[in-house]
């Protein structure tokens, strides 16, 4: 049998999706933002689906919860870059809506699969 886990989460596959449309956005910022924007914008996209990963790697309901809180965060922190990205003139408004609905998204999902987590641990308790 082969092991999927955390791969067959939509809030998984959206925050792939996510983190290769930042990826590509970046590859349009100025060389003096490589080590500023490009890299935190980068950064906080990649931290999405690896705690997403992590968390769904812990057998733990506190410790898988807090790192699908820490993901939802993550999504809101690449919100925020790209909108920097805009108000600094790297991206066009059409860049920013498509970004921020992936963040949207993203956001919404990971926050359905924590309200399951809290769901399954109330039925687990009764």
């Amino acid at each position: 049998m082969k092991y999927i886990g955390f791969k067959n989460l939509e809030c998984y596959k959206e925050s792939r999706n996510l983190r290769i449309y930042v990826s590509l956005l970046t590859k349009k910022f100025p060389e003096n933002e490589k080590y500023l924007l490009t890299k935190q914008i980068i950064d906080c996209s990649r931290s999405i689906s690896r705690n997403i990963a992590e968390g769904y790697g812990r057998f733990a309901y506190n410790d898988t919860r807090h790192f699908f809180i820490i993901a939802r965060g993550s999504s809101t922190e690449t919100m925020e870059q790209l909108i920097t990205a805009f108000d600094e003139k790297y991206i066009v408004e059409n860049d920013l809506k498509n970004g921020i609905e992936k963040c949207e998204l993203v956001f919404k999902l990971i926050n359905g699969y924590i309200n399951y987590l809290d769901k399954s641990k109330l039925q687990i308790s009764k």
